[in-house]
């Protein structure tokens, strides 16, 4: 089973779920601006991302700059916070499967989760 973490009104998260689709992964899809993940959710996943909480978080949402998430001294549990408090921070899509991540961006990065 893989969690899909979705936001329909991304073309690029779309376009994920239509490639799992396709290839016939059984999903449990979750429109994360809805339900976000819990802080252990995202902590478990930014560890399977590799540890940098930054590397799925989307830069370019006005919410990043207002807060000033740049500042290299920010704490990571600083960092889950504001994607808790501010779901669209996170980078979509986003899916995890038996202890593996990965951020659809190009949504065949999703396939090594199969």
């Amino acid at each position: 089973m893989i969690r899909y973490y979705h936001n329909p009104r991304c073309s690029k998260s779309r376009e994920g779920l239509q490639l799992l689709q396709q290839h016939g992964a059984q999903l449990e899809v979750i429109e994360y601006l809805k339900t976000p993940p819990s802080a252990d959710e995202l902590a478990a996943i930014i560890a399977m991302l590799g540890g940098d909480p930054r590397s799925m978080m989307r830069k370019k949402e006005e919410e990043y700059a207002a807060l000033h998430l740049d500042d290299v001294t920010l704490e990571n549990k600083h960092l889950i916070q504001a994607m808790l408090a501010h779901p669209k921070l996170i980078e979509r899509p986003l899916a995890v499967s038996n202890g593996k991540a990965a951020i659809g961006r190009p949504p065949e990065n999703l396939l090594a989760l199969l």
